[in-house]
């Protein structure tokens, strides 16, 4: 619990969003909420803001090309969606841990609900109804790859209005996550509402163009090379190297980038000219669905811990790593414990929980001078 904050939230939050009301109840009282046999003291450790989704999923020989029909493996739905998946990933990491985000009063709606709550995600700011619940068409190839359509649904309705009345969750976060499958508005006005310590985290997926108010609280902006090379803009010389797309990208306005590399792990920049490679660590790939949002999930969370970006991002390239291992989303993220074990698996390498250096003294991936905050 910070010190000197009282928790709360809106006395009928439940009957104030759904009938769409804008205006803020002033009826606040304390309160304690409880999930997975832990208390929660309405402070949060990652506030998630984004998408819910049922993944519908099936595995191809090969992507079909325009116009050809392939056979793909029976259908499997998993609960994902970008939001919900960072949420999931978080709390199973250990962090306290709330998302706001809109799902359909449906079977879909209910699988991401018990999905959450069984993770220990606070689901106080999931709002019911309105549409069905979004659904994501995810194909996977042999190698692991994947492609994706998403159908918004009820994330399409996520809106400002919705983010202004959950003004409570953002006083109560250390950090908030966001991502691009809810409206560019909602986004924006997440940043609106942010705390005055609060540090706001983006993985601008799917990419667009974004407001320069929206570039200039990113601390990071979180992008593969295609994010990159959207949100830079068509007319951008981008360059070729990781290092030229974070000084493009610098240029815009985030206090901070992490490039992820897949493979070849990440690369870290700051406005100060510091670059860090971050590795990441060899395993078999099984499925790459879910790993981006659990690296996010897991540098949101150790930022907020305290750690710097480059130790921040060392555990995540490790949680990202272990999530690739196994199918699906939600069901490959890792605890912290099989974290560590990743960690032991590895030759030379010492056992290392979240928020504490390994064995050598110095933080994954710090390879410059300095510490990056």
């Amino acid at each position: 619990m910070v010190a000197g904050r009282e928790p709360f939230v809106e006395a009928a939050r439940p009957a104030h969003w759904q009938t769409g009301r804008t205006d803020l109840l002033t009826d606040r009282r304390p309160v304690q909420l409880t999930g997975m046999g832990r208390l929660f003291m309405y402070d949060y450790d990652l506030l998630v803001v984004g998408s819910a989704n049922a993944d519908l999923v099936t595995v191809v020989e090969r992507r079909p090309a325009a116009g050809e029909t392939v056979l793909g493996s029976d259908l499997v739905v998993h609960p994902g969606g970008k939001g919900a998946n960072q949420a999931v990933a978080a709390a199973r990491l250990g962090a306290r841990t709330a998302l706001l985000a809109r799902v359909g009063n449906d079977g879909h709606g209910r699988l991401l609900l018990d999905s959450m709550r069984d993770a220990g995600v606070d689901t106080v700011g999931v709002l019911v109804g309105g549409a069905p619940t979004g659904v994501a068409l995810i194909t996977v190839d042999p190698s692991g790859d994947n492609s994706i359509v998403v159908s918004p649904g009820a994330n399409g309705r996520l809106s400002p209005e919705d983010i202004r009345a959950a003004g409570s969750l953002f006083q109560a976060a250390r950090v908030v996550s966001a991502q691009l499958e809810i409206p560019l508005e909602s986004v924006v006005e997440v940043v609106r509402n942010l705390s005055p310590e609060g540090r706001f985290v983006l993985n601008p997926s799917p990419p667009r163009p974004l407001p320069r108010e929206v570039l200039a609280a990113c601390d990071p902006l979180i992008v593969n090379e295609h994010e990159a090379r959207v949100i830079a803009g068509a007319d951008a010389e981008l360059g070729d190297s990781p290092e030229d797309w974070a000084k493009t990208l610098l240029a815009l306005g985030p206090r901070s980038v992490v490039i992820t590399l897949g493979a070849e792990g990440a690369l870290i920049a700051v406005r100060a000219g510091e670059r860090v490679r971050v590795p990441s660590v060899p395993v078999e790939a099984v499925d790459t669905t879910g790993a981006g949002d659990a690296f996010t999930a897991a540098l949101a969370w150790r930022l907020g811990a305290g750690e710097s970006l480059a130790q921040a991002a060392g555990y995540a390239a490790r949680v990202g790593a272990a999530a690739v291992t196994r199918p699906g989303a939600q069901d490959s993220f890792p605890t912290s414990q099989e974290v560590e074990a990743l960690c032991c698996a590895l030759p030379g390498d010492t056992p290392r929980t979240p928020g504490r250096k390994s064995g050598s003294g110095q933080s994954t991936g710090e390879t410059v001078r300095g510490e990056f905050q």
